[in-house]
């Protein structure tokens, strides 16, 4: 019998709730939030130089071939979304408050997410090669874009600093640089570790999240946010997905890329990165409104997983049944 397309989340999916619920009870305050908040840009630092260290140049450049493949993704990553985050511009201050609207426009600015782009593709039978160097791409990308997008499409928000900007470059930037230069002697070490330096990435994030939602908490921001709009937030980010991966598959489709290409356009080209989204925020970011500008990521990311899991099903049974 196959199992429901909810227990496909993972451990991480679960824990993410669980710090959320956590802010939501007890949430940190005073000298614990100012640690919390000090031990987040340091989790940030870490989080993205061991990033830098573990992006494998090489994969990246036998990728570089597939060139229809990655300006697809790019283009659905950094055009087709920004887009539509503009579309939905007359729910500001209507069915959405203003804080979340700019999370919805910022996730959309966001770049795609590595893992689960490969991990979907190869459970698809795509092909995983293409998409590794696609979402990796996306990722170097995005360390860059991602920013300068947010600070253009915000700013008429107030929501993004110059000083945002620079903590982007001092917490995101430099480390991850700095994790490419020490590629050559740590990635072997990295390699040995994988199980450590993924229980680092995932911590980082937990506080990090716990830290934005606890401020939320303590400022009283969930009680000024109508139910409205929250369940105008799932509808905006499911439809935003659906839209997406139908618009991936049919580009794909029309480019004519053969089956295992579609499959590693639609999964990269769908997805958006909470491991990257949840840190450049926290940087970009600042005071009571930044668990309102997470909550459309976070929703969306739940969402990704349990549709991209069927999603995958889906075409491996076409592949089986030829």
């Amino acid at each position: 019998m196959r199992k429901p397309a909810w227990l496909s989340l993972d451990s991480f999916t679960f824990a993410i709730l669980a710090a959320v619920v956590l802010a939501l009870v007890l949430p940190c305050r005073g000298e614990v939030a100012r640690l919390v908040a000090t031990g987040g840009d340091i989790a940030i630092a870490v989080l993205f130089f061991l990033q830098g260290a573990r992006v494998s140049r090489a994969a990246v450049l036998a990728g570089i071939l597939h060139w229809r493949l990655h300006l697809t993704v790019f283009a659905a990553t950094f055009l087709a979304f920004p887009l539509l985050g503009l579309a939905f511009a007359p729910l500001s201050g209507t069915v959405l408050t203003p804080s979340l609207y700019a999370g919805l426009l910022f996730l959309c600015v966001l770049p795609s997410t590595v893992q689960a782009s490969v991990v979907f593709t190869s459970l698809a039978g795509g092909n995983v090669p293409a998409a590794l160097c696609s979402a990796s791409l996306s990722s170097l990308i995005g360390i860059v874009l991602t920013p300068l997008l947010a600070g253009l499409l915000l700013r008429a928000h107030g929501e993004v600093s110059l000083t945002g900007v620079g903590k982007i470059v001092a917490l995101l930037l430099l480390p991850f640089l700095a994790g490419q230069v020490a590629q050559v002697w740590i990635a072997a070490w990295i390699e040995r570790h994988r199980r450590l330096v993924g229980l680092i990435d995932r911590a980082s994030v937990l506080l990090i999240v716990y830290g934005a939602f606890s401020a939320a908490t303590v400022a009283g921001v969930w009680s000024q946010v109508p139910l409205s709009s929250l369940l105008a937030v799932v509808g905006v980010d499911g439809i935003l997905l659906a839209l997406m991966l139908v618009a991936t598959t049919f580009v794909a489709r029309r480019l004519g890329l053969p089956r295992d290409d579609e499959i590693a356009v639609v999964f990269c080209g769908s997805k958006k990165s909470l491991a990257t989204g949840i840190p450049m925020a926290n940087a970009l970011f600042a005071g009571s409104a930044l668990g309102l500008i997470v909550l459309p990521l976070v929703i969306y990311h739940q969402m990704q997983l349990v549709a991209c899991a069927t999603l995958a099903r889906h075409y491996a049974r076409r592949r089986a049944g030829g």
